[in-house]
């Protein structure tokens, strides 16, 4: 949820003083969805754009407190706001390996290494040799991805820590990006 509430606060904190009284003037009457309770007013108002941010995606959490955010933008006339919004916090939902394919294609050099990690676990037998087959790591990894989407996110994660533990440099760098 990290990314979310960073995609929420990034877009909050681009707002004047005045565009945040607005925007929290127009939460207070934007109509919810069930089963989800208004901030009091008397909490709401005060509030700056990091500690609305937290009291968003605490009380509406992450994929609400987003379209709830973008909603609110929206009927401020907010549109461009709004839409990178959007755009980063589906980018933001995306898994690791999910936002950094193309990368990790191009630059994971041990890819034997990954694979050793990932089989029986994530791939079978027939898997595991298909990938090997392939001649550069390039296209191994484009094979590997293959796979990925019969993968469920444990299968995600199982592939993001392999990634982690045989190319820590890489993964780092594709984690500030």
């Amino acid at each position: 949820m990290a990314g979310t509430r960073d995609a929420i606060l990034d877009a909050l904190e681009d707002l004047t003083a005045d565009e945040l009284k607005k925007f929290k003037m127009k939460l207070l009457s934007v109509t919810l969805r069930e089963g989800y309770r208004r901030i009091p007013r008397g909490t709401l108002l005060p509030m700056d754009a990091v500690d609305l941010t937290d009291k968003l995606v605490s009380s509406y959490l992450g994929p609400y407190a987003t379209e709830l955010t973008t909603h609110v933008l929206s009927e401020m006339g907010m549109q461009d706001t709004a839409a990178r919004l959007q755009a980063k916090a589906a980018r933001a939902a995306l898994h690791f390996v999910d936002r950094h394919r193309k990368d990790l294609i191009q630059r994971v050099t041990d890819v034997n290494g990954v694979l050793d990690v990932l089989h029986g676990n994530v791939l079978s037998e027939e898997q595991y040799e298909a990938v090997r087959a392939e001649a550069t790591n390039q296209d191994k990894m484009r094979r590997l991805f293959s796979f990925a989407p019969a993968w469920n996110l444990t299968c995600k994660e199982l592939l993001f820590q392999a990634l982690k533990d045989t190319q820590p440099f890489l993964v780092s760098d594709l984690e500030k990006s």
